[in-house]
């Protein structure tokens, strides 16, 4: 009986190290993983550039690149990244509602690989109306009357 749970083990440890050696290795390295806008006034979109590289030793696409909601919008190149060579994916961010936001982006690739990034920051209420009126201007106004 011992023999055979000794084999049994055996068996079981050989096929847990040769799943994690087989493993697919992650192909997507990302440069940052979380971009901070800091305090952005509101109604004004703003934009950053995720730098990511293909670490892997075959040409790599991104297929698709999804938000966690509609007022963050991603763009990228949809060509080949070949080993060792870098891409960009352009994030927007139009700030609608004041306060704190946090967005989550994860860029799809290699058709079932995935990598999250972040996006965050603070928007400001915009004041309403016109903006107010330059008191140096109506003194110069007054000066050249």
């Amino acid at each position: 009986m011992k023999k055979l749970f000794t084999l049994f083990s055996a068996i079981a440890i050989a096929v847990v190290l040769n799943a994690q050696t087989t493993a697919s290795p992650e192909v997507l390295s990302v440069k940052e993983t979380e971009f901070n806008f800091g305090t952005i006034p509101q109604g004004k979109p703003v934009f950053h550039f995720f730098e990511v590289t293909n670490t892997g030793t075959d040409p790599m696409v991104i297929s698709n690149v999804q938000t966690s909601c509609g007022c963050t919008t991603p763009e990228w190149s949809k060509e080949p990244i070949l080993p060792g060579a870098t891409s960009k994916v352009r994030v927007g961010y139009n700030a609608a509602g004041e306060g704190h936001f946090e967005k989550t982006i994860t860029i799809m690739y290699n058709q079932n690989l995935s990598k999250q990034v972040k996006i965050m920051g603070t928007v400001w209420k915009a004041p309403a109306g016109s903006a107010p009126e330059n008191s140096s201007i109506s003194l110069l106004k007054q000066k050249n009357n």
